[in-house]
């Protein structure tokens, strides 16, 4: 679980800062920069996996496409002079993870703050394009007695807390940086017995990736944990086409982030639960509940032939509609719904705007569908409460009546002073006032009813409205 982010330097995000819950709901109008949440995010967690170059060219570029051009990344289109990007990540990480040979590895302590920075280098020679560069990395444990101030939304300490917080450390980081006689980092990392056995140390200069990308064994128990969770952060983007294609036998039967291989996915989870019966009808109970929606059951179709599977959906009137004819919202909805029964989707999930194709009847079942894809906080979590975050953008006004106001964040631009003097547009995420995040930072200034009345109220030069007597 991602409980707190920090970027400085990345797109629009200048000293910024966010504490994160559960479950979270950023509204903003289009153009502030919402999406830049969802890109560092995306951003960090890809760098846990990849070269930093390779994690760059996934990232959405400065006009919504991928350009491959690291320079998209930085601060107001690479105009800063001080071309760096520096980040924060603190985490709950899981309490047991498996290394690439499958040995299992428990992290010393599961509470960790992540920091990273990044330069730019121009190119040189015949290269074209330059590259980014390892400034500074470093993993460093959080004191569990800090725990009730640093996890400030509401949960069950005994129940939630003490289930996902745990282990000690004392001394060193897991991961730091010195520099050498030449003023070059040097990137060490530091066995989980603290004191016990020498750190090893890299010239970060030169580095293709990060420290914490390259950790792939149990020798290193807790950066490989936070690596894992790292590598956990999904960005959603469900698309239609790959909703409604049908499965191979032999394709995966993990639903990736456009929602291809929902049919394949649906089917592992229903036979791993040892009744397909019951998994298919809670499925179609939560479908039902979508107005306009006539569901009597939904199964997953086997075709020994042509070996694919196929979600089938049965009208009450016996009609039979395969996936490729329900509508593109109603396909979200069902890959939410198998994502929602699926315990071994943990981490945090991003979703861009979920109320698209979702006619207005049924944006209280979508918005109360995201909210139980997360962890419920008051409980442990475990396989009925799979230990999942979720973070979901938008401009709809009906959402944010229906999300509870802990869990809303406005996101507006702001006109702030740059480290090179000029004045430009920074994103900052403002709470409610009297919810929890609400800390009184001047720079995150808590807003009011009377701030977001476009939110609560029709807009002016409605003509078709509800008069209540």
């Amino acid at each position: 679980m991602l409980t707190r982010l920090e970027a400085d330097g990345f797109k629009n995000l200048l000293d910024f800062e966010v504490d994160l819950g559960p479950f979270t709901c950023i509204a903003g109008v289009n153009g502030t920069g919402k999406s830049n949440i969802f890109d560092v995010i995306q951003f960090l967690g890809l760098l846990a996996d990849r070269s930093l170059i390779e994690a760059a060219q996934e990232v959405r570029g400065v006009h919504g496409e991928r350009f491959g051009d690291p320079r998209d990344l930085f601060w107001n289109g690479y105009s800063r002079a001080d071309h760096t990007m520096r980040f924060a990540a603190e985490m709950i990480v899981p309490g047991e993870v498996e290394d690439d040979f499958g040995r299992p590895a428990k992290p010393a302590i599961t509470f960790l703050r992540y920091e990273l920075e990044l330069g730019y280098v121009p190119p040189a020679g015949i290269e074209k394009i330059g590259r980014l560069s390892l400034l500074a990395e470093s993993l460093r444990h959080i004191k569990l007695g800090d725990a009730a101030d640093r996890l400030r939304f509401k949960h069950n300490a005994g129940h939630f807390r003490k289930a996902v917080l745990h282990g000690r450390r004392a001394g060193t980081a897991f991961i730091s940086t010195t520099k050498d006689a030449d003023g070059q980092p040097i990137i060490s990392i530091h066995q989980d017995g603290g004191s016990r056995g020498q750190p090893k140390p890299a010239a970060a200069s030169r580095a293709p990736a990060t420290v914490v990308s390259t950790v792939t064994s149990s020798d290193d128990p807790t950066v490989l944990a936070a690596r894992r969770e790292m590598q956990s952060w999904r960005r959603l983007a469900l698309e239609p086409s790959a909703l409604r294609t049908a499965d191979r036998y032999v394709d995966p039967r993990q639903m990736d982030p456009t929602g291809r291989h929902l049919a394949a996915t649906l089917f592992r989870i229903a036979y791993a639960a040892g009744d397909p019966e019951r998994i298919y009808a809670r499925v179609a109970g939560r479908l039902a509940d979508l107005s306009g929606i006539d569901v009597r059951e939904l199964e997953v179709e086997q075709d020994d032939v042509r070996e694919l599977f196929t979600v089938k959906l049965v009208e009450s009137g016996g009609l039979a509609l395969p996936a490729r004819s329900l509508s593109e919202g109603t396909l979200r909805f069902l890959a939410l719904c198998v994502l929602l029964e699926d315990p071994s989707v943990e981490g945090l999930l991003c979703m861009e705007e979920p109320e698209n194709g979702i006619h207005p009847a049924n944006l209280n079942a979508m918005v109360q569908l995201v909210q139980d894809l997360a962890v419920d906080a008051h409980e442990a979590p475990g396989e009925d409460n799979p230990f999942r975050q979720v973070i979901v953008n938008t401009h709809s006004p009906a959402v944010v009546q229906l999300v509870d106001p802990q869990d809303l964040l406005f996101a507006e631009a702001d006109i702030r002073r740059a480290p090179d003097g000029t004045m430009a547009r920074a994103l900052q995420l403002r709470p409610l006032a009297g919810t929890w995040r609400d800390d009184r930072d001047a720079r995150r200034r808590a807003v009011t009813k009377a701030d977001i009345l476009p939110y609560l109220t029709a807009p002016p030069g409605a003509q078709l409205t509800l008069e209540i007597s």
